[in-house]
């Protein structure tokens, strides 16, 4: 969809590729946490007087936001190290490079190209590379985590 037109491979590319991975999963899982939420509270709020809007807003997105953070967690996770899609848009690029419009380098590229190697030294960056890329999704749920626990509730 986007190579062929362009001409070449890119991280454009690359992140559309990624993102067609990982709407689905957002969206289910949004989905059913908001399916999760009670109906009794949506009714409180709308006897209330509340409009739909503010009932959603309000009521239905505050009360399933840890589910929809999970969901985003999972599909960051889940892209994290995806090689196929890039290998077929992003390709790669063995040096730094900002141009989006050209391939460029990725981990989990590396860690694949790495592990293949018969060089040790290769081998063990690639594993470096691979804790690398687990350890930001690490930090990135603990820090999501920590935020959606700093966040009052209105009681």
């Amino acid at each position: 969809i986007m190579v062929a037109p362009m001409g070449h491979f890119s991280g454009i590319s690359g992140s559309f590729a990624l993102a067609v991975l990982m709407v689905p999963i957002i969206v289910r899982t949004t989905d059913e946490m908001l399916s999760l939420v009670g109906a009794d509270m949506r009714e409180a709020a709308v006897a209330l007087g509340a409009p739909a809007w503010v009932v959603i807003t309000k009521v239905t997105w505050k009360a399933a936001r840890a589910g929809i953070v999970t969901g985003v967690l999972i599909g960051l996770a889940r892209i994290s190290g995806e090689t196929a899609p890039l290998l077929f848009t992003a390709l790669n690029n063995q040096y730094f490079s900002t141009d989006v419009m050209r391939p460029i380098a990725n981990i989990p590229y590396v860690i694949f190209d790495f592990a293949l190697s018969p060089y040790t030294n290769w081998q063990q960056m690639a594993w470096a590379a691979a804790f690398i890329a687990i350890m930001f999704v690490l930090l990135l749920s603990v820090v999501a985590r920590w935020l959606l626990g700093r966040v009052q509730v209105p009681k």
